[in-house]
């Protein structure tokens, strides 16, 4: 069944037209206008006939298809989807791999923390818990029950330039992507709201913002990060509510920005009143600069979690909400899961208190600097960027590689990597490059032996391989 006649009227709808024609399709499709099968125009032709341009077509095309609303066919055309689109999520957050099954592969995709004591902190913990059980583990948690550990948290990031934070402040969450989507939640109104980040960022910010049914911008970085003229022209063409952002540690270029930097940035999102989301989930050991959230604390929200710095099992993370906003993430946590399991938050709790956090912390800042160092010694002769502390590096491939070339090669020799498009947005553009994470879980012989393995790639670009 086809229909080449679809005309809408997008003067109706306001914003960049690519987003009033994505609306259109869905309000076509759900009246009934356009039924299951329903074969649409090509991009051109409709181009053509609604006088935009055709990458305003593809880009709402892909959109509507994202939501389950079309599917597309290689050879055949596009087409409005036989069921009812997903309301839930349409691709994994990321991409399983059973490891074990194959045991000569290195995987240098995600920061793999290294074993510094973390079970016999935990089993130690868990003990000392064991023997102060009560009848309040038969009843549910609360908010109001985690204060002492919301103040172990301020005293845990006395190493940050915050500015004044009290435990009334801080929020706890399953984990940093638990609390990119609690801020969500708390602060996303409207139909189809918008978010801003860096046009390569966490692909966990788009996930989560598709489940709070918000479309998400890219916004140009240099070597500093964001720049700020491009923020605020996206400002005024999109009318967000959001910006995420990462300025200590970015995800995954590894730049880190300046003072000034930081400051424009704030002084933009106060201007277009935006929320900031500063996620320092990859925080380095201590930072000297001033956090957003201390340029602008009535409207920044601070999000960390303990997933790279003691242990990802625990999924156990915090946000330092804007400065009279404590109570507003608190509700909106309880609204989604009452509070953390007892078990976790209780073990935290030892955790803090007892200096075991602290001292696992630092086994494993300890370890992934000498790793890092061996990564970096390893390729630093190519175009690396990196920062101490981090664990990752960012690299811009040599002329004659492409990314996703580069990773199937790597893979054949026994390393997984992580190209630059799984951090582009949905119509970005990505460099070639690879997000290279320290693998501190493998023994240190097979990591050296993958880091040589890298380097003997880089050097080896297909125009100069044995054919």
């Amino acid at each position: 069944m086809t229909d080449t006649t679809w005309q809408p009227d997008l003067s109706q709808y306001p914003g960049p037209k690519y987003l009033a024609l994505t609306r259109a399709l869905r309000e076509a499709i759900r009246a009934g206008e356009l039924p299951p099968g329903t074969q649409l125009p090509t991009v051109r032709d409709l181009a053509w006939d609604l006088h935009v341009t055709p990458g305003t077509v593809s880009r709402a095309y892909q959109l509507a298809t994202q939501e389950g609303l079309l599917a597309a066919t290689v050879g055949r055309g596009t087409f409005v989807a036989a069921r009812a689109p997903r309301l839930g999520p349409t691709q994994s957050l990321f991409l399983e791999r059973d490891l074990k099954s194959e045991p000569w592969l290195v995987d240098m995709r995600s920061p793999q923390l290294p074993d510094v004591g973390q079970g016999a902190a935990f089993s130690a913990a868990l003990h000392r818990i064991g023997d102060g059980l009560d009848v309040a583990w038969a009843d549910y948690p609360s908010q109001r029950g985690e204060a002492p550990l919301r103040a172990e948290i301020v005293s845990w990031l006395s190493d940050r330039v915050l500015g004044p934070v009290t435990a009334e402040d801080v929020a706890l969450t399953h984990g940093g992507q638990n609390g990119l989507l609690l801020v969500f939640l708390c602060c996303l109104r409207g139909d189809r709201p918008v978010i801003l980040t860096e046009d390569l960022a966490y692909p966990g910010i788009r996930h989560a913002a598709r489940l709070a049914r918000a479309e998400v911008v890219g916004i140009e970085i240099d070597g500093e990060g964001m720049v700020p003229d491009a923020l605020e022209a996206a400002c005024r063409r999109h009318g967000a509510q959001i910006l995420v952002l990462t300025p200590e540690a970015q995800n995954p270029t590894a730049t880190r920005m300046g003072v000034e930097r930081r400051a424009r940035i704030a002084e933009i999102a106060r201007r277009y009143d935006l929320q900031i989301i500063e996620d320092d989930c990859y925080s380095v050991a201590e930072s000297d600069l001033p956090a957003i959230r201390a340029i602008a604390p009535e409207r920044t929200w601070y999000v960390g979690s303990l997933s790279k710095s003691i242990s990802a099992a625990l999924r156990f993370g915090y946000v330092v909400c804007p400065t009279g906003m404590g109570e507003a993430g608190r509700l909106t946590a309880q609204h989604g899961f009452f509070a953390l399991a007892r078990p976790v938050s209780d073990l935290v709790l030892d955790l803090m208190q007892s200096g075991a956090a602290q001292e696992l912390r630092r086994g494993v800042a300890a370890e992934f600097s000498v790793r890092l160092q061996r990564l970096v010694n390893g390729l630093g002769r190519f175009d690396v960027n990196w920062q101490p502390g981090l664990p990752f590096i960012w690299v811009r491939l040599p002329s004659g590689w492409r990314a996703s070339t580069f990773a199937r090669t790597a893979e054949a020799e026994g390393v997984l990597l992580r190209q630059a498009d799984e951090y582009a947005l949905i119509h970005g553009r990505a460099p070639h490059a690879l997000r290279i994470a320290v693998a501190g879980a493998i023994p240190m012989p097979r990591y050296e032996a993958a880091v040589d393995k890298i380097a003997s790639l880089l050097a080896r670009p297909p125009s100069d391989m044995a054919v």
